[in-house]
């Protein structure tokens, strides 16, 4: 599950930020965007500094998504319901991206590291089921 959206320093005297905005609709699970996120600030912290970038994760995971065990084992055909009242149980959750355009992550730094914040953004793109593109503000 994902702990923590606010990292690095906040008070950075950073002159660009970049983006990580969706391309597609979708979903992705909190697993996912924590192993993206630990990933991307590792990187981070081993080649600026901790005190050379703010990154913030956007958006938060709401939706509650739900699964039905299956049946298994002898005998499982003649007490299995199938799908009749599948509700389920809660088995984590999920950021949904509803609009193409959609920032995830903000990485503030200094134009400097602008090239080590685009690879540490595509760092966290392959961990995500999203096409992505990096997009770069000053």
């Amino acid at each position: 599950k994902i702990h923590q959206f606010r990292m690095g320093n906040p008070d950075v005297d950073a002159n660009v930020t970049l983006y990580l905005v969706a391309n597609e609709l979708g979903q992705i699970r909190h697993n996912a965007l924590e192993s993206a996120r630990i990933v991307t600030h590792q990187f981070l912290e081993k080649k600026i500094g901790l005190q050379n970038y703010y990154m913030v994760i956007l958006r938060y995971p709401h939706h509650v998504i739900r699964e039905k065990p299956i049946a298994t084992g002898a005998g499982a055909d003649r007490y299995s319901q199938g799908m009749r009242l599948a509700f389920g149980r809660p088995a984590g959750v999920a950021l949904q991206i509803r609009k193409k355009g959609t920032p995830i992550v903000m990485i503030k730094t200094r134009k400097e590291f602008l090239d080590i914040a685009k690879q540490a953004l595509r760092k966290f793109n392959y961990k995500i089921p999203l096409k992505c593109s990096i997009e770069v503000s000053e």
